[in-house]
């Protein structure tokens, strides 16, 4: 009898061991137990936190797709939010045959709720955005308030046509045309891929989409 007693008692201590390893277990793995975080969120501080805008401008027809969608997926990608912005908000077509319908027409933009405007090029920028004026007046509101300035492929045209390149270094697709138009307005031309020059950023072509994009991306 003693010895069935005692075989007892070892089997209940080690049921109750059991038991309160497996609650340890259970404690840990409980999602509600995971202590809350006391130190303030780095939102403010990450390079491209959700609270950043950018604005992106594309001609209605013949914008250059990969200078828009390139640049988009890498603002994206960082938590930056992207407004797209043309002459209306019909849909608008690329040169290579996307299309995507602007969020916004330029003479509805408030240029105070964005960091940046990022001009796209392709042939139909001369054709829809070089003269436009609705465009000129956000650049150089932008360019006051010491926002981003930036264009790509033609479109640096655009900012010198709006007064903004004067004396700043910049890139522009070689085209003598183009090149042309930059020096006139007093701009140092630099044939780059992507120059810097304070706030204003520019890049030479597709090819130079992505760091583009980065450079912006950087600055804001």
């Amino acid at each position: 009898m003693q010895f069935g007693i005692k075989r007892i008692k070892k089997i209940m201590i080690l049921v109750v061991a059991a038991t309160a390893a497996a609650g340890c277990v259970g404690e840990e793995d409980a999602p509600a137990s995971a202590p809350t975080p006391t130190t303030a969120p780095m939102s403010a501080e990450v390079p491209g936190d959700v609270s950043k805008n950018i604005l992106m401008v594309i001609a209605p027809e013949n914008f250059r797709d990969e200078e828009l969608f390139e640049p988009k997926k890498i603002f994206e990608d960082n938590g930056v939010i992207v407004t797209i912005a043309s002459t209306s908000t019909d849909t608008a077509k690329g040169m290579l045959g996307a299309t995507v319908k602007p969020d916004m027409a330029l003479a509805d933009v408030n240029m105070s709720e964005y960091d940046a405007i990022v001009i796209i090029g392709g042939a139909g920028s001369k054709d829809y955005l070089w003269e436009n004026m609705e465009l000129q007046h956000l650049v150089k509101d932008a360019n006051a308030r010491n926002r981003v300035v930036s264009a790509i492929c033609i479109s640096p045209v655009v900012l010198a046509r709006s007064g903004v390149l004067e004396g700043k270094r910049c890139t522009v697709f070689p085209d003598p045309e183009c090149v042309d138009e930059l020096k006139e307005h007093g701009a140092v031309y630099v044939n780059r891929d992507v120059v810097v020059s304070d706030n204003v950023i520019t890049g030479r072509d597709p090819k130079s989409a992505k760091s583009f994009a980065r450079a912006v991306l950087d600055a804001i």
